[in-house]
């Protein structure tokens, strides 16, 4: 019980600490012009309200990883909690605000044209390969993991099939017409959902704790170091991997520079990105106690190996809030991943136009890219879930990695503190290499050693050629550098130099 809500409150004071001294750490400038203001387009690029904008953030980032992450982190028991508290303070917060302010500096721009700009022209096509596998990957995760929740609330006539279709058809519709259209008019009612059914079985677990009906798991000294996961894997680096939204996921960083479109003012970029993923990671603590406290050890693994995380969702809604509000509750863990499945399809689409160099100026353009992503998603769904998974949290925590590099990097050339950045990015650097070394789907050496010893040269190998190239790098700039002095949206750049002129 001390340990739920004392995480939470921790969480709560990073945001107002933490949170803070990473804003004024990147110096925000309130007056300056945005892309939404100066790039409008009605499309894509389309000034919102803040509380828009952060309702969009959430629910783009949150997905079924907050609840199916840490569901099955569970089984490593409260060490779940240190992962979830820390990584979303100092990790996973600090990565969502600093991707979703340099594409504010950038004109909006994704991932991709971030590294080929602050990592260099040949770093950009490695991050589009790993972008598009991540997006088309979490966004065939978040047709899935819905459909299976619609279903067993559903007659049995009405399959999973059936609702996958209805899905993808949503999201069609959804993805070719304008951002404000498709998201500021009904994520606002997602967002009341997941808010109120959150804090219902939030509360919950807290009436049933101090009453005894469930014990809420605290943690010891015995909880950090046994592991109690009843396969025996270890700790270090799963977790990572399992618990990604939630605490860190570079799937954040395909979302960021989509509301950054949208975003008005750089004042709203802390409560924006860095709050909405402590927003996400208090989520990821109901969730991962819902599963401690209900389920031992053994029953919670049986349950996820005779489905997937979706039968707990279930088993914990019913128990904790009956029959009708439980209901009501898989409604707000649905709006979810279909919310994150449209935003992500919607960022897939514009990084693939983007490479390919197709303008999304008519509906022929975006259905020519849309539509063989989404032929090409639905064969996914036809692969174990499981499988998705696995390859999906790596690509993650990859993608991750390089927003955090990318991150540091921009920080290092302008003079700022870029440890806040780094040393998250170098930990998880080191977790990425063990996982692809150790994994069946990489090179299965196992999680012995020889992993461990390799992976410790390898990121070493890497840090090096980032940190190599990156004083170069600064050493050869000039004072009027576009990497030092960030560039203004084009049309201000226009602006100001008629205004020169005249």
């Amino acid at each position: 019980m001390l340990t739920f809500i004392g995480g939470i409150l921790l969480l709560v004071l990073g945001y107002f600490t933490y949170g803070k001294f990473v804003d004024r750490n990147f110096q925000i400038e309130p007056g300056r012009s945005t892309p939404a203001e100066v790039l409008r387009d009605n499309m894509d690029f389309v000034p919102m309200k803040k509380q828009t904008n952060a309702l969009i953030e959430l629910l783009n980032i949150a997905g079924t990883g907050p609840i199916f992450g840490p569901i099955m982190g569970a089984l490593y028991g409260p060490m779940a909690y240190v992962w979830i508290v820390l990584g979303c303070i100092f990790a996973g917060g600090v990565h969502d605000y600093m991707i979703g302010m340099i594409s504010l500096r950038n004109n909006g721009a994704h991932l991709p044209e971030l590294a080929e700009k602050y990592l260099g022209r040949p770093v950009k096509h490695v991050v589009n390969i790993f972008a598009m596998l991540l997006l088309i990957l979490v966004s065939t995760v978040f047709v899935v993991t819905p459909a299976e929740l619609i279903a067993d609330l559903t007659p049995a006539g009405i399959t999973v099939g059936l609702i996958t279709l209805l899905i993808f058809a949503y999201y069609l519709v959804s993805t070719v017409i304008p951002i404000d259209k498709a998201m500021g008019k009904v994520y606002p009612i997602f967002g009341a959902v997941l808010i109120l059914t959150t804090l219902a079985i939030g509360g919950m677990l807290i009436y049933h704790g101090f009453t005894g009906t469930y014990t809420l798991p605290n943690l010891s000294l015995a909880s950090l170091t046994n592991n109690p996961h009843p396969d025996g894997t270890p700790v270090f680096p799963i977790i990572f991997f399992t618990i990604s939204c939630g605490a860190l996921s570079g799937f954040h960083a395909t979302q960021a520079p989509m509301v950054s479109r949208t975003t008005t003012n750089e004042r709203e970029g802390r409560y924006t990105f860095y709050g909405m993923m402590i927003a996400e990671g208090v989520i990821a603590m109901i969730w991962a106690t819902a599963a401690m406290a209900l389920f031992d050890g053994q029953s919670l693994a049986d349950m996820i190996a005779a489905g997937t995380p979706s039968v707990v969702v279930n088993e914990v809604s019913f128990l904790l809030l009956g029959n009708v509000f439980g209901t009501l509750a898989i409604l707000g863990v649905i709006v979810l991943p279909i919310s994150s499945g449209l935003s992500g399809f919607r960022s897939l689409r514009n990084i693939l136009a983007d490479y390919i160099g197709m303008k999304q100026d008519s509906l022929r353009k975006v259905l020519a890219v849309t539509i063989p992503l989404f032929v090409v998603s639905f064969i996914l769904t036809t692969i174990d879930f499981d499988i998705l998974w696995r390859y999906f949290s790596w690509a993650n925590q990859v993608t991750a990695v390089i927003s955090l590099f990318v991150s540091t990097r921009y920080l290092y050339l302008k003079g700022r503190n870029y440890l806040i950045t780094f040393l998250p990015g170098a930990f998880m650097l080191y977790a990425t290499v063990i996982y692809i070394l150790a994994q069946p789907i990489g090179f299965n050496l196992g999680y012995g050693l020889l992993s461990y010893l390799l992976a410790l040269v390898l990121s070493l190998a890497i840090v090096y050629l980032f940190w190599s190239t990156g004083y170069k790098l600064k050493q050869e700039l000039n004072p009027d550098s576009l990497l030092i002095n960030d560039q203004l949206p084009i049309k201000e750049i226009q602006r100001r130099k008629l205004a020169q002129s005249s």
